[in-house]
Order: structure tokens, then sequence, then C-alpha cells
């Protein structure tokens, strides 16, 4: 008895998803709709999801596109979320992270008139509707770690990173020991992985706040933190300790989380809302290719604390940017 209840359940939430599909017009001529897929975190993260989010937004705006997203409870939801708007008429579907790739991939080879995006997504063999946006999160972490040596009064900084599964973060973590390296050669970094996998890694605030209050236990003042809310976790602990300096990530963090401004002197940006904007609106015009696709970095404002930046130091992180640039100042290989 029970059994049949399930199978009615089940059938019962099966029908209501195809009625909330089969009411879209993106099977209809002229329409032209994209899906956007997260992974385990909501879209709403203060992070990388959102901020994917809102170059789709963007594009519905300006490029009269009609959007929708699905959330990814666990990893198992990939596929079946990505397929959602394949099967419904979508014409490209944005992926988000480096843990959907192998989803993505399988769900482009099964349906080649379907253009998908893939952010961290690096494609080391290119395929004809799969384009990579990804980023040298290499020269965003020097400049966040260059930054955090410049600014630092006890020699000691620090980073709570994701896990170290995904090569983002390790870049992260590369560029931002470098950084800090460039300006002191003698600086104390302490920098710690999540321990879990990529089902837990980003999404473990409390992991994340422990971590910095022990960092900062430690005589750390400067603390980069990369890991959706992980890192955000470890960002509003920081910004409940008096004299400490926290720079966030991805997108400029002052905007999003809020709880971080006390300890917040800037963001290591991956220019992602732009880059699912122009790569959007080269898929509406029909020129989208398959391959790899460079989105910018930089560094977030000062905001509030511009006045306590010394203009020596914004111009020598201005120097580094320019070096970082023109390839004068190297890391290491390029992916």
């Amino acid at each position: 008895m029970w059994k049949r209840i399930f199978k009615l359940f089940l059938l019962a939430l099966i029908l209501m998803a195809n009625t909330v599909w089969a009411g879209n017009d993106c099977s209809q001529e002229g329409s032209f709709c994209v899906g956007l897929v997260t992974d385990v975190n909501s879209i709403d993260d203060r992070s990388f999801n959102q901020s994917a989010w809102q170059g789709l937004k963007q594009a519905a705006k300006e490029l009269n596109v009609s959007i929708k997203f699905v959330e990814s409870k666990e990893a198992k939801d990939y596929l079946p979320n990505i397929e959602l708007f394949a099967r419904n008429g979508y014409k490209v579907v944005i992926t988000v992270g480096f843990g959907l790739g192998q989803a993505t991939l399988q769900a482009a080879g099964k349906f080649p008139d379907i253009k998908f995006i893939g952010i961290d997504q690096f494609q080391a063999k290119p395929v004809v509707n799969v384009a990579g946006l990804i980023f040298r999160e290499d020269k965003a972490g020097f400049q966040a770690g260059a930054l955090a040596a410049l600014v630092t009064k006890t020699n000691t900084i620090a980073a709570v990173f994701g896990t170290n599964l995904v090569p983002p973060i390790v870049a992260f973590n590369k560029g931002y020991a470098a950084g800090a390296r460039y300006i002191n050669p003698d600086i104390k970094i302490i920098s710690t992985y999540h321990p879990g996998g990529l089902a837990i890694a980003f999404s473990d605030p409390e992991w994340g706040a422990a971590t910095a209050k022990q960092a900062i236990a430690k005589k750390a003042d400067v603390l980069f933190c990369a890991g959706g809310t992980t890192g955000n976790g470890a960002l509003i602990e920081a910004a409940g300790h008096a004299n400490i300096f926290c720079i966030g990530v991805d997108t400029d963090q002052w905007h999003t989380l809020p709880e971080a401004r006390p300890c917040l002197v800037s963001s290591a940006l991956k220019q992602i809302t732009p880059g699912v904007f122009a790569l959007v609106k080269t898929a509406k015009e029909g020129r989208l290719s398959g391959g790899n696709f460079f989105g910018d970095v930089g560094l977030a404002s000062f905001h509030d604390f511009n006045d306590r930046i010394p203009i020596s130091v914004q111009n020598k992180l201005a120097a580094i940017t320019r070096g970082l640039r023109n390839d004068s100042i190297r890391i290491g290989d390029k992916p």
C-alpha cells in the first residue's frame, strides 16, 4: 500500500513539474530562452551563483531573452536539472561551477543543438557546443595577496578556502601566496582548505567561521576568504574582530555581504556577471563557439576603507595590476 502511495506521489510531482515547464514558450519560433543551473549553493548565495544570475538578468533586460534558474541541492541533481532545460526548448544552458563540468559535457553530447556555458569549467578538449567561462584566479589571488601584505601590521596573513579538489581554488591560493611574497618574502601565511568534498566544502559557514577565528588567534590580521558560503562565514567572523582586514571573492562583496563591511577592505573579483552577459549576447547573435573564454579579474573598490589605504599602497597595487596584465609579472604557467 505504502509503495503504491509513494508511486502516486512521485507521479504527481512529475505531472506538476511538467505543467510548470509546459507553460513557457521556449519552443515557439523567435523565442530565445536561457536556463541557469546552480551548484549546491542557492541562487542568492551572495557569491558565485548570484553573480551568474545577475549577468543573466542583465541579458533578459537588454537582449530580450527569457530566463529561468534551477537550484541543485546535491550533485546528483546536476544532470537532471540541465536536461530539464534542454528538453523544454531552451537555446542556452548555463551551469555554474567546476563541479558541474562532467554533467555539462554529458548533456552537450545528448543535445548537440543546444549551447552550453560552463562557468569555471576549463575545456581541455574543445566541444563545439560548450563554452567554458574561466578566469585567471592566480592573478586575482596575486592582487589580493599583495594587498594583504601591504596592509598587515602583524606580518601574518591568512586564507580560508573551499576544497583543493577545485582547480580555481588552488589557483587562488597559489596567487595569494605569490602576491604576498612579492611584497614581503618573509611574510607568514596561514592557508587552510576545507577538508570535505564538493558536496559540503562551499556550503559550510560554521567551519569557515571557526577556521577564521583560529587564524586570528594566531595573529593573522588580514584574511582572504574564497569558498562560497563557507568563505562568507569566515568573512563574517573576521568582521566581529577589531583591527582585522578581510578580502572577499568573486563579486564585490561590499554589496552582497554587508555583514562583512567592518573588515572588508576589498574583494578579488572574477567578473562573472559581465562574462555571462557577453557570452549570452554572443550566443543570441549565433556566434558562440566551443572552447575557453577568459573573463576579467581585479580588485574591487576599497569603499569606506579608501582613506585608510595610503596613496603609495594604491599606486603599488596599480603597478602590480599593470604588470599582471602585460605579463611583466609572471606567476607561473597559464591554465
